[in-house]
């Protein structure tokens, strides 16, 4: 068997690992095994890709490659050692970052190596060198864009940038425009291929990918990680055309495709349109907003707080960004087993996009051993909060926002969210007054049966726990006075 048949059989191999390896990350169950199915695909992927440049790349350019792999090796591993799940959104968002900017690359080397020299010693003529034009122009139109619409997501996640939207005048037609502009400098392109064409797509997607999501507001953000996810599998793939790699093409399909599903899903589950978030069409400040008096909130204790979850029957947690900030994971998932262990039903409801990352609160709860079936999707629990005794809503708060029901004119308005309100008490853990992500004031803080319990998450809920501690360690001795 030759290295190129050896090669393209590892190819296959590895895709149907990707393929084992998204299937098991559908499911919390089978999320780890997921990883690692993923894991061993990309090692036969490199590896098969490593055999076949062996075959016209000796000496220097093994090294070169060696010390690449060995590189981009040890900072994945540094960077997945010391990252906190805090900053997992915007660690993905500089990942997407480099697919998207070494898919601009190939589609220049694309360029130099064929069209700046006429592809005749290619062999690429006809046809064929016009499909090749339409794929280095595509590839570096993709790949531009991902590149800075994952710098700007990585800014305003990183809160290195202000999290609203920009606002330009004539936004949508400026991006139109854009997209109006890469189609007829593609054209040109396929007929008469020129470096400065190049140069002036590569321009108008960088300014796109920026503008694209610079327009998007904070309460969107989710999503934009999804779409940026799906960016940049599409600018793999088209890589994979220009360097004639199979792997590469499938997994990029696999990649665009998933993270497509995924921001309609999140879309769906926001009442959202997919094609009016990307073009910023939800970044408007409502023009009700902020001046509403909502009247004065109340303040709750850790002990007061101990007491309403020993008298309730029911409790619901519904953690979000704030749960991640402050590491609060295992002692949440210490009380709601001291809770279970009193006979207390204890349930999580995670909304969608809790948190600014698909699936990020899941991971934390995951993390700290909370059973899987005690933690449901928002439409499964929605319907029970009014019957629910006790919510805990920890960290959370544009998912629990009742303005998205009740105020059309809210920036969230028509939202879906988790009806928490709708329970006879509810505790909110907060640092402040402060708002959410998406900057809209929550009226739930101030309704009759809301309180706020201020200060850190973690450090609340271990008060909360030594207040129960001491509760249960005074009884028998009560017990023992009575008789």
């Amino acid at each position: 068997m030759t290295t190129t048949t050896a090669a393209q059989a590892a190819y296959v191999v590895a895709a149907l690992l990707f393929i084992l390896s998204l299937a098991g990350l559908s499911q919390h169950r089978t999320s780890r095994s997921g990883i690692v199915w993923g894991i061993a695909g990309m090692v036969i992927a490199l590896a098969a890709t490593i055999a076949l440049a062996s075959q016209s790349i000796t000496g220097t350019g093994l090294v070169l490659i060696a010390v690449a792999t060995a590189l981009g090796a040890g900072i994945g591993l540094w960077r997945a050692r010391v990252v906190e799940m805090t900053g997992m959104p915007e660690l993905i968002a500089v990942m997407h970052s480099f697919v998207g900017l070494a898919a601009a690359l190939v589609g220049w080397n694309g360029y130099l190596d064929v069209e700046a020299r006429g592809g005749a010693q290619h062999e690429i003529t006809g046809s064929l060198l016009g499909i090749h034009h339409a794929e280095v122009f595509i590839g570096v139109f993709i790949g531009a864009v991902t590149f800075t619409g994952s710098v700007v997501a990585y800014l305003k996640l990183s809160a290195r940038v202000k999290s609203g939207p920009l606002m330009l005048p004539g936004k949508n037609a400026l991006n139109l425009g854009a997209l109006a502009a890469f189609v007829v400098l593609t054209v040109a392109f396929v007929a008469r291929p020129h470096m400065g064409l190049l140069i002036a797509v590569t321009v108008v997607a960088l300014a796109l990918g920026a503008h694209l999501v610079a327009s998007i507001g904070g309460g969107d953000m989710p999503v934009v990680v999804s779409m940026l996810n799906s960016y940049s599998g599409w600018a793999a793939a088209a890589s994979g055309f220009l360097l004639d790699n199979n792997l590469l093409i499938v997994t990029g399909a696999l990649v665009g495709s998933s993270g497509a599903y995924l921001s309609y899903i999140m879309c769906k589950a926001m009442n959202r349109s997919f094609i009016s978030v990307i073009a910023g069409g939800f970044g408007a400040p409502a023009v009700t907003s902020d001046d509403t008096d909502h009247g004065e909130h109340r303040e709750i204790s850790a002990e007061d707080t101990a007491e309403l979850l020993r008298d309730a029957s029911s409790v619901v947690i519904t953690p979000g960004y704030g749960m991640a900030v402050a590491q609060a994971q295992y002692p949440v998932a210490e009380l709601a087993r001291k809770l279970r262990e009193r006979g207390v039903e204890v349930r999580f409801g995670i909304h969608p996009v809790a948190g600014r990352l698909p699936g990020h609160m899941n991971v934390l709860l995951a993390e700290a051993n909370v059973p899987y079936d005690i933690v449901l999707e928002m439409d499964e629990i929605n319907d029970d909060f009014a019957a629910t005794s006790v919510v805990l809503v920890i960290g959370a708060n544009d998912t629990v926002n009742p303005a998205a029901a009740e105020n059309p004119t809210s920036p969230i308005a028509g939202m879906p969210v988790l009806h928490v309100w709708e329970a006879a008490h509810v505790v909110v853990f907060k640092r402040s007054m402060a708002t959410g992500y998406a900057g809209v004031q929550n009226p739930l803080f101030f309704r009759d049966n809301s309180q706020m319990l201020f200060g850190d998450a973690k450090q609340r809920v271990e008060d909360i726990l030594r207040s129960l501690d001491a509760t249960d360690a005074a009884a028998p001795a009560m017990a023992g006075a009575n008789r």
